[in-house]
């Protein structure tokens, strides 16, 4: 799949392209060049800068399509009745060609004017194109936004096959409740670029529904249903609409205030990186020893537990290093003065602590180390693991 300029100059055609007349200039009466200073009762004064502004300028854009690939452009008409480019999807055949942009005015699409057509006949008519298309364009020469990318979490479900106010419903992201979103683009008040991030996205960004919407979305349902305000009419609800002019029309009704409206979470996308503990605080009973033993049972390959030392004499058949290292107390009176245990304590006269270096070699052995420390444990001991 390709695109190239069919004409990399500018073309100026005859078919109301020119809405002045062609300009004259000296040497196309007869003079040459460098007899533009000689005086001629015939002469032309050259067109004034104001007349070459009102040039249109038109260019030719071919491309290939031909496979069922989106070209991921949404189209709309101006108050002029004019095509324009509505929005580009980031990652999209357009986007990624970059034939187009937002803004440039679409005259003929395979030669066929788009005057008097409706954007559902427009877009579908790109849909179904095959081969070779060429477009007739105005570019727009409007600066290209700066490209945002933040990731949010959302809070709602959407499917926008069944949504009747996306401008395109096969430009829609579907997505469920906890899914990661990256947001490309929020030019549009109401509609947002974004693609899913992980599971089974398509790499293009698509439409989603902007915070704003959504919430209006929400009230407005809320409202049709619990009939809470004749005066606030919400019939537009049923009637397919492309356009809002006014951003957030009831925003400051109390209404508004009784709902608990919720769309997006923003979060950080953090670079991946082997997370060496696993601390599990809580108040005794809360269950800190069961979620470490089943942790360690159903993933013996991820997860180990520090083994402890004692000063209490090894039991029949205990092997040191296996259930507890075995110490005496004076050794570990040192190494407790010495700041190498994480945390210690005292039970039925013996004591008993994690040493700093146990946890050490668990890591050195590719293993999270689950701790069940408890809270006023060596904190900043703790920070240096």
């Amino acid at each position: 799949m390709y695109s190239h300029d069919v004409v990399a100059q500018e073309i100026y055609g005859e078919d109301a392209v020119r809405v002045t007349p062609p300009p004259v200039t000296s040497f196309l009466n007869g003079q040459t060049p460098g007899a533009e200073h000689s005086s001629s009762p015939d002469t032309v004064p050259p067109p004034t800068i104001p007349e070459m502004e009102n040039v249109t300028r038109v260019r030719l854009v071919q491309f290939q399509k031909n496979t069922e690939e989106p070209m991921g452009i949404t189209l709309k008409m101006n108050e002029e009745e004019k095509c324009l480019v509505a929005r580009i999807m980031h990652g999209g055949m357009i986007h990624r060609q970059g034939t187009l942009h937002v803004g440039d005015e679409i005259r003929e699409i395979n030669g066929v004017g788009v005057a008097k057509q409706s954007v559902e006949v427009l877009q579908k008519m790109l849909r179904d194109a095959r081969g070779s298309i060429t477009l007739k364009i105005v570019p727009s020469y409007r600066n290209q936004p700066v490209q945002c990318e933040i990731f949010v979490r959302a809070l709602f479900e959407y499917d926008p096959s069944d949504d009747d106010l996306i401008p395109c419903s096969q430009a829609g992201v579907a997505f469920k409740i906890g899914d990661i979103l990256q947001v490309i683009s929020k030019d549009d008040h109401n509609w947002w670029q974004a693609k899913g991030w992980g599971r089974s996205f398509s790499e293009a960004a698509g439409l989603i529904p902007s915070p704003e919407l959504q919430e209006w979305r929400t009230a407005c349902t809320a409202m049709d249903k619990a009939k809470h305000d004749q005066a606030l009419n919400c019939s537009w609800w049923n009637k397919k609409k492309k356009t809002f002019r006014d951003k957030y029309l009831a925003k400051h009704n109390a209404i508004f205030d009784q709902l608990d409206l919720v769309t997006y979470e923003e979060v950080v996308r953090l670079p991946a990186f082997m997370r060496k503990t696993l601390v599990l605080l809580g108040a005794h009973g809360v269950g800190r020893r069961h979620i470490k033993n089943t942790l360690i049972t159903s993933h013996p390959e991820r997860f180990a537990y520090p083994i402890p030392h004692t000063t209490r004499p090894p039991k029949k058949d205990e092997i040191n290093g296996k259930n507890y290292f075995f110490v005496s107390h004076e050794q570990m009176m040192t190494d407790i003065a010495a700041n190498e245990y994480l945390e210690y304590g005292t039970h039925e006269d013996a004591m008993y602590g994690t040493k700093i270096e146990t946890i050490r070699q668990i890591h050195e052995q590719g293993l999270i180390a689950i701790l069940d420390v408890e809270p006023q444990s060596n904190r900043q001991s703790m920070y240096n693991l």
